[in-house]
């Protein structure tokens, strides 16, 4: 009997209610228990099932205390509000119908209070790319993203823009050089005071992901990230990072929080959803409580993802600095994907999700970017409440990954990109220029949101892959 072997059968006769508990239980006795008398696990097990609060800290039975947690409190399937609060659409011309009606769900849910709908929105996960919203004091982790802390960066040198039409061969070594994406991470990361941070010890997720951190540190991300050169031209000498009207060689980069913050999103998505039970078309809304322990981890891990995104691009800005042996004039930089705690006009705190939307308070500073064959924009935030002081965070697609692979022709793509005068390496058809929408008309929707400053044209562009249109070359 002393070496046999408990089953759920014997979870039952202690109190565990069928489901995760009695998994992650079985967990727990098989990877720390083994060799104990049966006396003794039971006697463990009973202790949690009795009072599982006093064990959510424990670093053995925590899983199962917060299993049992789960399943005795949040068992409940809430209601959303018959009806939806209402909420500013910028751009509904141009919103395809499947991304409002996301938004639409997330305007019903118990804890919204404001939200609005930016021009360059689609459909997504959840939460539309381009959706606000505005929560009480509740944090929505697929409401915030996978890649946390995504954002853009620029450089700016005082250096002419005729550098790039003369040096194009040296600025694309620059990149493959001083440069990763996706799976490539550099032999010797540079160290950075975020993975200093006490909460990789504090958090058992973040325990896991330090390392990986590590690795991954100044790199970027697949998919639509990059970094590239290109001319910015200052239109406004009243602006707030000192180079006067003109044309400068500059470098804009747009990655997010790697593997960190998509293990963060997934770990604490999954667990929003065990703890918070919502109809069927808003489950992926589920909220954490900030009053909570869950909510407090979530919030301050999401914050360290950000962090650590910020870190990556500096240190991608800090290699191509010293490749080109200049100094920057200045730096801006901004983010999406990302919730912050803030103001609504009532004066009452709320939670702000900026779901591939960019802060645009008065005064803030930001980049929108368009594609690689079109102009990116250097702007200013005027405070718009009715957006809940947001504006875009780009182009916005108009076509999906799979249907850019379906439609476009690998040989008019290359065709267009020439036409633009654009050195590319990497990319495939699924992040053509062709597959965003028209920035131009994007930024005529948001006049009253942002006052532009300068923009960006892109001159050499690297993506993820070092061939072009790979998957179909």
């Amino acid at each position: 009997m002393a070496t046999r072997k408990l089953t759920g059968k014997d979870l039952r006769k202690l109190g565990f209610p069928e489901g995760r508990a009695i998994g992650e239980a079985m967990k727990v006795l098989e990877g720390h228990f083994k060799g104990k008398s049966i006396l003794h696990k039971k006697a463990a097990l009973k202790k949690v099932v009795g009072n599982p609060g006093l064990y959510l800290k424990h670093e053995v039975l925590g899983p199962v205390a917060m299993a049992l947690i789960i399943k005795t409190e949040h068992n409940e399937t809430l209601a959303l509000r018959e009806k939806r609060i209402p909420y500013s659409i910028y751009g509904s011309e141009g919103i395809e119908q499947g991304a409002i009606n996301q938004m639409e769900i997330a305007m019903k849910l118990p804890v919204t209070k404001h939200g609005a709908l930016m021009p360059d929105a689609h459909q997504g996960y959840g939460l539309p790319i381009g959706g606000v919203l505005a929560t009480n004091n509740a944090v929505i982790p697929y409401a915030v993203g996978v890649d946390i802390g995504c954002r853009m960066c620029m450089t700016i040198y005082d250096i002419p823009p005729a550098f790039a039409h003369q040096s194009t061969e040296a600025l694309k070594n620059m990149l493959l050089e001083n440069t990763k994406f996706g799976q490539a991470v550099f032999k010797r990361p540079k160290d950075h005071e975020v993975l200093e941070s006490s909460l990789f010890d504090e958090i058992k997720i973040l325990k896991s992901l330090k390392d990986r951190a590590w690795m991954q540190i100044g790199s970027s991300g697949g998919g639509n990230h990059f970094v590239e050169f290109g001319i910015a031209e200052i239109l406004n000498s009243d602006n707030e990072f000192n180079p006067p009207m003109g044309k400068y060689l500059s470098v804009l980069s747009h990655s997010g929080s790697r593997g960190l913050g998509a293990n963060i999103a997934r770990h604490y998505t999954k667990l929003a959803m065990d703890m918070t039970k919502l109809p069927g078309e808003a489950k992926h809304l589920a909220w954490l409580d900030l009053a909570t322990e869950a909510g407090q981890e979530y919030w301050l891990a999401m914050n360290l993802a950000g962090d650590y995104a910020s870190a990556c691009h500096h240190q991608i800005h800090d290699r191509l600095a010293a490749a080109l042996g200049e100094k920057p004039l200045a730096m801006i930089e901004n983010h999406h994907n990302f919730a912050w705690k803030e103001q609504d006009l009532d004066g009452n705190e709320v939670i702000v999700h900026r779901k591939g939307a960019t802060p645009a308070g008065e005064g803030v500073l930001g980049i929108i970017p368009g594609s690689m064959t079109s102009p990116g924009f250097i702007v200013k935030g005027k405070g718009n409440m009715e957006s809940i002081n947001s504006a875009s965070h780009g182009a916005g697609r108009v076509l999906s990954r799979t249907r850019a692979k379906q439609t476009l022709s690998k040989k008019e793509v290359k065709k267009h990109i020439k036409k633009a005068g654009v050195t590319l390496i990497g990319s495939g058809l699924d992040e053509a220029p062709q597959v965003y929408k028209n920035i131009h008309e994007v930024m005529a929707h948001q006049t009253d949101l942002v006052e532009v400053l300068g923009t960006f044209t892109p001159k050499v562009v690297r993506m993820c892959g070092d061939e072009k249109f790979g998957e179909v070359d």
